[in-house]
């Protein structure tokens, strides 16, 4: 954001008055710490029973012409509970636990470690639709570093609620950011939504792509550089 600020100097009855600009540096807002350092579901918070989610099942049938009481959709409501039990089941892990666990025994290895193509599902907040890809993320440790599965774990951790990507990408690198206390972390997503590609403009096979750099990634482009050419390498 530019601002205009008005000279300290005072003008000559024979000089206009200057106006010297500047141009005011912006960080990406912090996220909150409790999106990524515990579970997103409290034990004590209330929530409806199963009971009452299979009878809001029933009212959507109803909704869009169905007949509850056909024999095909006897079990459904049942059935799509139990999914959203899986689909959604990143709202009881906590992040932090994942990333608890870390090795020492790193014979003095100062480089950045890439995960690449770590393959992930994930449901559109906007209208509850899927949309799924591949996230690439880059860690430089120090001194300690965590298992390369537990990445995998934390991405499925976030994709695993509604989402958008560019809120998963930022939850991703906030988490390794803020637990390992690394020098730097990359963190980039491609994905294809199906609000986008079987609804709206029916865009099939377009790709949407975040990203979000921290420490030496952010501020060393050339580490930027080197970490795109490993994940778009010739082996891809």
């Amino acid at each position: 954001m530019d601002a205009a600020i008005k000279s300290i100097r005072p003008a000559k009855s024979n000089e206009p008055k200057k106006v010297e600009t500047r141009v005011v540096e912006t960080r990406p807002a912090e996220l909150d710490p409790s999106e990524f350092l515990a579970a997103a579901v409290r034990a004590d918070q209330p929530r409806p029973s199963r009971a009452e989610a299979e009878q809001a099942v029933l009212t959507l049938l109803s909704y869009i012409g169905e007949d509850p009481d056909r024999e095909g959709l006897l079990d459904t409501p049942r059935r799509v509970v139990e999914a959203f039990d899986e689909l959604y089941q990143g709202y009881h892990q906590c992040p932090a636990e994942v990333l608890d666990r870390t090795f020492g025994e790193t014979a003095g290895y100062d480089d950045f470690v890439l995960v690449r193509d770590i393959e992930f599902t994930s449901q559109c907040e906007h209208h509850m639709m899927p949309f799924y890809g591949k996230a690439h993320i880059a860690y430089t440790p120090v001194e300690r570093v965590v298992g390369l599965s537990k990445l995998a774990r934390l991405t499925d951790i976030f994709a695993r609620r509604l989402q958008t990507q560019e809120h998963l990408t930022a939850q991703i690198a906030a988490a390794i950011d803020e637990i390992l206390k690394p020098r730097g972390v990359a963190v980039l997503i491609e994905a294809e939504h199906t609000c986008m590609s079987v609804r709206g403009v029916a865009k099939h096979g377009a790709s949407t792509f975040t990203s979000r750099f921290t420490g030496m990634f952010r501020d060393n482009p050339a580490e930027q550089q080197r970490f795109l050419s490993l994940v778009r390498g010739p082996t891809r």
